[in-house]
């Protein structure tokens, strides 16, 4: 198989991976929107922003898995991940909560290699390529 279209394919499935859990996310969110919003009012985050990360959750998550303007969207979300880690997962003490925020991080780090290198070639919109040679 030629390298070219093995890269595309591995950026295509990567995206699709990391965005899987952000539409989800964000669908889950709707679905229990009250809930959702209570939990951030307990953690002191304004429930008011809510339908802020649902759209950043669903159109990011959309945004990545379809190619288009995929380094915005891989930035913003990754910015999310680190915030929502240090928010809602900062209890060390907590085996689950340590877990979920090295997760977090784990997405943040997937989501700026794709800031970095672009959508590939299977993507709506295809982007520039980098700059530098990685």
């Amino acid at each position: 198989m030629d390298k070219t279209k093995l890269d595309a394919g591995l950026l295509l499935g990567g995206r699709a991976l990391m965005s899987a859990i952000f539409i989800f996310a964000g669908y889950g969110k709707l679905a229990g929107y009250a809930a959702t919003q209570g939990y951030m009012e307990a953690m002191g985050v304004p429930g008011g922003l809510l339908p802020l990360v649902i759209a950043l959750e669903l159109g990011g998550g959309l945004a990545l898995l379809l190619g288009w303007q995929a380094r915005i969207a891989a930035f913003l979300l990754a910015g999310f991940s680190v915030v929502s880690a240090l928010i809602f997962h900062f209890d060390f003490a907590d085996q689950m909560q340590s877990i979920l925020f090295m997760k977090n991080l784990a997405m943040a780090g997937g989501l700026l290699y794709v800031t970095a290198v672009g959508a590939g070639a299977f993507a709506v919109r295809r982007e520039a390529e980098p700059e530098v040679a990685l």
